[in-house]
């Protein structure tokens, strides 16, 4: 019988609270454990911690403490702080654990991470994940590569995650996720744009029609609100993806002028969230509302 391991989560955001909470009552797993600067933080350390102990999962004090009680540490943190977690991790972790890294960065980052962690005699294994946690949990699809790739999708499957391993060389999980986002975050960010124009000029019932009749496999309306929902409430993550994204496309040898846009747009709606344009509008809220704050906004 395979050992039961102890698992650490660098990042206790939301995919960090959902894989912590997915994971820790798996039988293979022996704790959880967590560490976020929130936790260090005057305005949220307490409500994090909190959440933690109420989750069953000890919040660390450290990278450096969470790394002395692990022998699986997750990386889950935003695309901008990929590379210095790896630089924290690997002056802390303990030669053999195995360092799973989860954020949507650019084949070279993830490289880079691998040489620091691996340096640090740890097993590096790069993870892509396809598509948004939150519907899924720890079920959702998962790419990783590495030469531990496949040992350590065997063992998440085993936990009821769905990991594949894709191949033994180092970023080729994380172009493929990096180049699928530059479809998924792009569409909405189209979205965002065209829906709200259309809305401002009084045309979205003309508009939408004509979408459905391209595309009718899509719901256009209830993606619409979707996309604009997640836009709104992750605007700035998804910027620090695309980021990553275009810095993949530049290392593929091309400019990323698309992708540079679609970066500045989920900023430009990270920064009408922050200044409390969608104040009041619900999560499940229609596209309609959500464009209609936007309007306000412009209005005001």
């Amino acid at each position: 019988m395979e050992s039961r391991i102890r698992l650490g989560l660098i990042g206790y955001g939301e995919v960090g609270k959902i894989f912590s909470a997915g994971l820790k009552a798996q039988p293979g797993v022996a704790a959880v454990g967590a560490w976020d600067l929130k936790f260090a933080r005057a305005d949220t350390g307490a409500a994090e911690r909190a959440h933690a102990a109420s989750a069953g999962v000890q919040a660390h004090d450290s990278a450096a403490a969470l790394c002395a009680a692990s022998e699986l540490v997750i990386s889950a943190v935003t695309a901008s702080s990929t590379l210095a977690v790896a630089e924290e991790a690997a002056r802390h972790i303990r030669p053999g654990t195995l360092f799973l890294d989860l954020n949507s960065a650019s084949p070279g980052t993830k490289r880079q991470c691998a040489a620091l962690i691996d340096g640090a005699g740890a097993l590096y294994v790069e993870a892509g994940v396809i598509t948004s946690v939150p519907p899924c949990g720890i079920r959702v699809p998962m790419l990783l590569g590495g030469a531990q790739a496949a040992a350590l999708a065997a063992r998440l499957n085993g936990w009821g995650m769905d990991a594949r391993a894709v191949s033994e060389q180092l970023g080729v999980a994380s172009a493929i996720k990096m180049c699928r986002s530059v479809m998924i975050k792009g569409l909405e960010a189209l979205v965002v744009e065209s829906y709200a124009a259309a809305r401002a000029y009084g045309v979205e019932e003309h508009v939408l029609p004509t979408l459905q009749e391209t595309f009718p496999s899509i719901d256009w309306a209830a993606q619409g609100a979707y996309f604009f929902q997640r836009v709104a409430q992750h605007g700035q993550r998804r910027a620090e993806e695309m980021r990553e994204s275009a810095r993949t496309v530049r290392e593929a040898g091309f400019e990323p002028l698309m992708t540079t846009a679609i970066a500045d747009k989920q900023q430009w709606v990270a920064e009408q969230a922050r200044a409390g344009v969608f104040h009041g509008v619900d999560q499940g809220a229609r596209w309609q509302d959500w464009a209609d704050a936007l309007l306000r906004a412009r209005a005001a």
